[in-house]
């Protein structure tokens, strides 16, 4: 399977149908505000991120990375920075310009995979935004290493990411019984370890494909990469969302200071 075009139909599809709180394009009132310097977006679920994680973003090279859906690129630019928003689907890129367009904001968008950041030179951007996404990507060492490089020194990467841990459990099985129940081997894989039956039924519904990744490849691998980890936090979600959040936290975002 094409991982990369499979994932990008499905998400083209769920930003297309409207339901998911990932695609809903912020509203007038949002930006105006962001204008006026009252402003936050999240990496993760429900904390918004600190202030003191952007430092003043008027005037920075910021890259939003498999962020489109009309949410934060639109308020990061609203406040003053310039925003490349690079997205796998082609309708949350859409849904970036269309807030872009209603509001009056100048931002770029390029559409490509998170792990091959090609397109961009060495030392472009000041900041990474990279809220949950890489939840989706087979592997993502490459994607801390092209954020290294396009990152000036002392540029920062703030990455919003997965439990691992979210990954054990049969989630078709808690929402039967509401009972978590470890089911699989970590690092976890849609295409290897999901029942096929159950798999192929996914397939046809045109749903994304995810990966769990060790807090190894997660933290780690950014250290290897060139990064110093300044600050960390964890996040939950609701439990409509995951039962799994009445148990542990579901997420977690880091600060990362790219070094000379």
């Amino acid at each position: 399977m094409d991982i990369l075009k499979h994932n990008r139909s499905a998400w083209d599809k769920q930003s297309a149908d409207g339901e998911s709180p990932w695609v809903k394009p912020v509203d007038a009132n949002t930006i105006q505000a962001a204008r006026n310097g009252h402003w936050t977006v999240i990496l993760t679920p429900l904390i918004a991120v600190p202030n003191t994680w952007f430092a003043n973003v008027k005037n920075k090279e910021i890259l939003c990375l498999a962020s489109g859906g009309g949410q934060q690129v639109p308020v990061l630019a609203a406040a003053g920075a310039k925003v490349t928003s690079f997205d796998n689907s082609a309708v949350q890129l859409e849904k970036d310009r269309l807030v872009a367009n209603r509001e009056g904001l100048s931002i770029a968008t390029v559409q490509g995979d998170m792990a091959d950041l090609s397109c961009f030179a060495d030392a472009q951007f000041d900041l990474i935004f990279h809220p949950v996404s890489n939840v989706f990507c087979e592997d993502i060492r490459p994607v801390w290493h092209e954020c290294a490089r396009v990152l000036r020194p002392g540029g920062r990467l703030l990455s919003g990411f997965m439990n691992p841990c979210f990954f054990l459990f049969d989630h078709d099985a808690i929402e039967q019984d509401g009972v978590p129940v470890v089911r699989f081997a970590l690092p976890y894989s849609d295409t290897e370890d999901f029942p096929k039956d159950r798999l192929a039924q996914r397939i046809a519904a045109n749903e994304a494909m995810e990966f769990s990744h060790s807090l190894d490849t997660q933290i780690g691998e950014q250290l290897r990469a060139g990064f110093m980890l300044a600050d960390f936090y964890e996040d939950h979600w609701d439990d409509a969302a995951s039962p799994l959040n009445r148990f542990m936290p579901t997420s977690m975002a880091t600060l990362a200071i790219r070094v000379d």
